[in-house]
Formats: C-alpha cells, sequence, structure tokens
C-alpha cells in the first residue's frame, strides 16, 4: 500500500507519461484550450437566466424572453460541440499513447534475455502491456486533463457566484466540509479496493495462461477440482476488491447528493428569512444560484474519483517502466565494433565456460571444446546434465559468468544477437507452432521468403505431399501450437524453415523417441539434408543416430567428462559405453530414448 501512496506524489513517473504525448503536442494544447474555454461557458447559462428573470420576465418584456432564449439554446449547442471535441480528443489522445507505450513495452519483451521468461509468469507481462498500459490511457482520458477542466470549471462558477452576492456564496458553501470530509474517505477506500483489483488481476492473468497451457497437465493427473479451488480462491480476492470500491461509490455519491440538498436548503432558508433585501428585480439570484451549486457538484462528485483514477494510472505507469527500465537485455556488441560481412564459417570453441541460471548453482562447470566447420557433433548426457543449456548458450540466449564463447575466433559478446542468430539455425524437440497457417509458420512472415522457396525446401525431405494433403495446403492453419498436427509433423515443418533460412551452424534436438516410424524416417532424411556442409549439433536421444558424429561431447552433471567418436569412446569402456549398454540391455536396441 506505501507503493501506491508513494505513486500518488511520483511526479517523474506522470511526467515520463506525459513525455509520450510529445508528438501529438497539436491534440494536447487543443484539449487544454477546450478546457478553458468550458470552464469559461460554464457560470454563462446561470447568468443569462438570472437576467431573464430579474430584467425581462419581471418586467414583462416577453420578446427579450425569447431572445435569450435562443441564445441560450445556441451557447448550450456550442457547449455541447465543446464538450465531444474535448472528451474525443482527449480520448484519443490517451489512446495514441497507450499505441506508442505497448509498442515500446512489447518491443523491449523481444530483446529481455530469457532468464527474464523463467523468473516472470506470462500472464504478468500480459498484464503489464494491455490491462496496466490501459489504465494509463484513463490518466488523459479521465484523468489529469479532465481535472484540469473540473477545477477551471469549479473556479469560474465560484468567481460568480461571489460576484453576484459573497453573503448567500458563503451561507451555500457551509455543508462543504461534509463534502471534503466524505471526499477523502472515499479517495483511500478507493484507492486501497483499485489496488487490491490490479494485483487481482495479474494474478488471474498468470494463473489463467499458464494453466490454459499446461490444461492436458490437469487434466491427465485428474486436477481439475484442485486447480479449480485455487482459481476460485484468486477469482473471490478479485471480487472483494470490486464490492468494496462498489460499496464506496455507493456511499459517496448519496453523501454528496445530501451535502447539494444541504447547500440548497440554507439558500432557500436564508432567502425566505429575508436575509438578502430582495429588491425588485433581484428574483433571479436565486435561481441562479441554485443553478451554479448544480454546476458546482457536477464536477466535484467525480473529483476524487478522477483522482483516483490518475493515481491508479501512475501505478500501473510504475509497473509498465519496470518492465521497459529492466536492465537484463541482449547486450549489443562493444561500441564502434561491427558484425562481419560475410557468413560465419562455422568454427566453434567453448573456453572454460562456467554458467549457473541462478546464483553460484553451476549448470555447466569449466567446458571447453572446438568444433571445426562442417563438423557434426553430438552432446550426450542425462537429463539436467546440460546439452540444452550449451545451445543456449551458443545462441545468446543467455549470458555465461565465466570463460569465453568463440564463433570464428571472435568472442559472441562482440556479436550482435541478431547477426549470430541469422547464421544458427534451430530444430527443437518441442517445437512452438503459432496460430496462422502453414506457410506462415515455415516462413515466419518473412516477406524475403517465397511460396516457391518454401515448395522446394518441402520436396527436399518429402514433406510437399503431405501438406499438400492438409485441407488449404500451405494455407491450413495449424492452430494454436499447431494442436491439429503430430509431433513428427511438427517437428517436420521446423526442418523446412531451418532448410530455407540456410544457416551456417545448425542446432538439432534431436526427438525421435516418441513418433510414429514413417515420420522417423522422414526425420531422419531430413536430418541428413540439414545436416550436409555445415556445422551441426547434435543433442542426442537415441545414441543409434549418432554413430557417425564427427565428435561425441559425454557431460555428466554439467561436466565434460569424455569425448571423442563413437568408436573411440566405447574403447575407453567409460561414461558413454555404460549409457550404451544401459540402452542396450532395457530393449536389446538402441531406441530407448535418453531424455
Amino acid at each position: 500500500m506505501a507503493d501506491a501512496k508513494k505513486s500518488l506524489f511520483d511526479v517523474s513517473k506522470l511526467r515520463r507519461v506525459f513525455h509520450y504525448a510529445a508528438p501529438y503536442k497539436r491534440k494536447f494544447y487543443l484539449s487544454v484550450v477546450l478546457a478553458i474555454l468550458l470552464a469559461v461557458i460554464t457560470p454563462v447559462r446561470p447568468m443569462l437566466i438570472q437576467l431573464t428573470v430579474d430584467r425581462y420576465i419581471t418586467h414583462s418584456i416577453p420578446q427579450m424572453v425569447i431572445l435569450v432564449t435562443i441564445i441560450q439554446l445556441v451557447i448550450i449547442l456550442i457547449e455541447t460541440a465543446m464538450r465531444f471535441s474535448f472528451s474525443f480528443t482527449t480520448a484519443w489522445l490517451g489512446q495514441a499513447v497507450v499505441k506508442d507505450m505497448r509498442d515500446a513495452v512489447y518491443k523491449k519483451i523481444l530483446h529481455l534475455n530469457l532468464r527474464q521468461f523463467d523468473r516472470t509468469p506470462i500472464g504478468t507481462l500480459t498484464t503489464r502491456t494491455i490491462n496496466d498500459i490501459e489504465s494509463i490511457n484513463d490518466i488523459f482520458s479521465d484523468g489529469l486533463i479532465p481535472i484540469i477542466a473540473d477545477l477551471l470549471s469549479i473556479l469560474c462558477v465560484l468567481i460568480y457566484m461571489f460576484w453576484i452576492d459573497w453573503r448567500l456564496t458563503f451561507i451555500a458553501l457551509i455543508p462543504f466540509p461534509i463534502m471534503i470530509i466524505a471526499t477523502y474517505y472515499f479517495k483511500e477506500s478507493i484507492n486501497k479496493s483499485f489496488f487490491k483489483v490490479r494485483n487481482a488481476v495479474a494474478a488471474l492473468n498468470a494463473f489463467v495462461q499458464e494453466h490454459l497451457s499446461g490444461m492436458s497437465i490437469v487434466q491427465a493427473f485428474h486436477a481439475e477440482k484442485r486447480e479449480f479451488q485455487k482459481f476460485n480462491a484468486i477469482n473471490k480476492e478479485h471480487r472483494n476488491a470490486n464490492i468494496k470500491s462498489i460499496f464506496a461509490y455507493s456511499v459517496f455519491f448519496p453523501v454528496i447528493e445530501i451535502v447539494l440538498a444541504l447547500s440548497i436548503g440554507l439558500v432557500i432558508w436564508y432567502t425566505a428569512r429575508e436575509a438578502l433585501d430582495l429588491k425588485q428585480g433581484q428574483q433571479g439570484i436565486i435561481v441562479s444560484f441554485i443553478l451554479c451549486l448544480n454546476l458546482l457538484f457536477r464536477p466535484l462528485r467525480m473529483l476524487a474519483d478522477k483522482f483516483n483514477t490518475v493515481q491508479m494510472g501512475v501505478i500501473a505507469a510504475e509497473r509498465v517502466f519496470t518492465v521497459m527500465d529492466n536492465p537484463d537485455v541482449e547486450t549489443a556488441p562493444p561500441e564502434g565494433y561491427r558484425d562481419p560481412e560475410h557468413r560465419v564459417t562455422g568454427t566453434i570453441e567453448f573456453s572454460n565456460v562456467w554458467f549457473a541460471y541462478i546464483d553460484e548453482k553451476w549448470v555447466l562447470k569449466d567446458v571447453s571444446f572446438q568444433i571445426r566447420p562442417g563438423e557434426t557433433v553430438a552432446i550426450v548426457g542425462h537429463t539436467g546434465s546440460g546439452k540444452t543449456t550449451i545451445t543456449s548458450l551458443l545462441n545468446r540466449f543467455y549470458s555465461i559468468q565465466k570463460g569465453a564463447i568463440m564463433v570464428d575466433a571472435t568472442d559472441i559478446r562482440r556479436l550482435s544477437p541478431a547477426y549470430l542468430r541469422k547464421n544458427i539455425g534451430v530444430v527443437l524437440q518441442d517445437v512452438f507452432l503459432f496460430s496462422g497457417s502453414v506457410l506462415d509458420n515455415i516462413t515466419l512472415r518473412n516477406p524475403d521468403i517465397s511460396k516457391e522457396q518454401v515448395i522446394a525446401a518441402a520436396g527436399m525431405i518429402d514433406m510437399h505431399d503431405f501438406i499438400m494433403r492438409l485441407p488449404g495446403g500451405y494455407d491450413y492453419n495449424v492452430k494454436e501450437r499447431g494442436a491439429t498436427l503430430s509431433l513428427g509433423q511438427r517437428q517436420l515443418l521446423s526442418f523446412i524453415r531451418a532448410l530455407l533460412y540456410n544457416p551456417s551452424i545448425l542446432i538439432l534436438d534431436e526427438a525421435t523417441s516418441s513418433i510414429d516410424t514413417e515420420s522417423e524416417l522422414l526425420i531422419q532424411k531430413a536430418t541428413e539434408t540439414l545436416v550436409k556442409d555445415r556445422t551441426s549439433i547434435v543433442i542426442a536421444h537415441r545414441l543409434s543416430t549418432i554413430r557417425k558424429a564427427d565428435k561425441i561431447i559425454v557431460l555428466d552433471k554439467g561436466i565434460l567428462v569424455e569425448m571423442g567418436t563413437h568408436d573411440e569412446l566405447l574403447e575407453k569402456n567409460g561414461f558413454y559405453a555404460c549409457l550404451h549398454r544401459m540402452q542396450f540391455q532395457h530393449q536389446g536396441k538402441s531406441s530407448i530414448p535418453f531424455d
């Protein structure tokens, strides 16, 4: 809660939000001008009504009554047009700022190091990108600029009221302390409940995102009831926070109506007791005062709510800026260093590499090896030995703590991630496909890749006929995560993708343990096509698939324990030979997956 209160006075965050409005300063200035004009025009109608009652109705001049009425209608039309322009301009400004901020946040998220996604629930980042930024829109459409407009309007009405009769104005303002107290408690109550609502929304988004992605696990282990109970508890927190805010509104607005009624009652009582010397031609003051009180209380009703809107917008901005200011991003090459213009040849060297995801819980410990251009190197080891970590480090998804990783004798920290990854192709065990067509998933919507190139690549690994058998062929929608395709089919699409980008270095997470025989044969053929004439790193799950590898790296608990060809390692009768025997003992042939 302390953070929420601090944010109310955090002008720097508010200033930073308005920095995003700089490209739209004409709209901003227009909204300010409209706010001033609306404030000035607010007391004009009570003034005209007073004039009509005191001069024209009292003295029976119907022509002037008609004329003033027409003038008032014109003023109402002008005021309505101005209010529409003001509301539209502030809302347009808010949406423009939201669009730019959302672009900036998503761009930042795209360049965060992967460890941030390991630590931060996806639902939380979704909340920051969508819900919190939408709250920033309220700063413009329902917050700061409308507050300025309301304050100016209140000021103009009060000036007019004091001008026509200062004594009656003071009488009318007697109940105001009640309103000030009610506003304070309303603001505090709403602020607390809104803060809880925001936290509950973030928790709901994170929970739903995670469990929708893992629904197959929930159902497979019959955990629906337990997970629903967890969801129900979070949802109750959201409901309770909203009910508290509804209760505050339900109390506050009737209190304001009571204060308004007291003010009007005091005005009538005071005039009835002849505290005012009502002479002929002054009866319009009473009518004008009652109208002014309504004009005064209308913005006052919403002022506390708008202050809360600004405060919650600032809190949301603080959360968004936390993402935007996150320093854990992909590091750029040193200043003045440029990426080579040529493609990499494929020489890779790990030199005394130490790496830990968390603190000093080392996943890799002093790992060193070399790969020559065009070599096929397999990495084997038990689950958790660091196989996938090596490929992630080569792609600069994470930064190492000690040692160096070299590509073509250049430390990869001196290469931009874009250049490095353009030269590295990845085929993962768990292939992620986006909702969209087969063609879009293969090309990743790269306009430089033509459909003819895709068809040619698919033909090279015998996938074209399969794709054409799908409804719509290359335009077939694979749905989210490729749910309508088998594991083998999804992986073969990723092979086509890697083949199209023609990388110098290929990382192949070989996954043939859970697929049918036909897909396995296609994948083996695709693998042979892909590794030809390029540096390849294969994470091996079946030892039979790596017999022809130029080199096999054996890892155990993050330590490189052995390295050599298949035959050399079997001759050593060490760790690799033991793993090899284990596979054959279990099934009589090397088809049991390593992981």
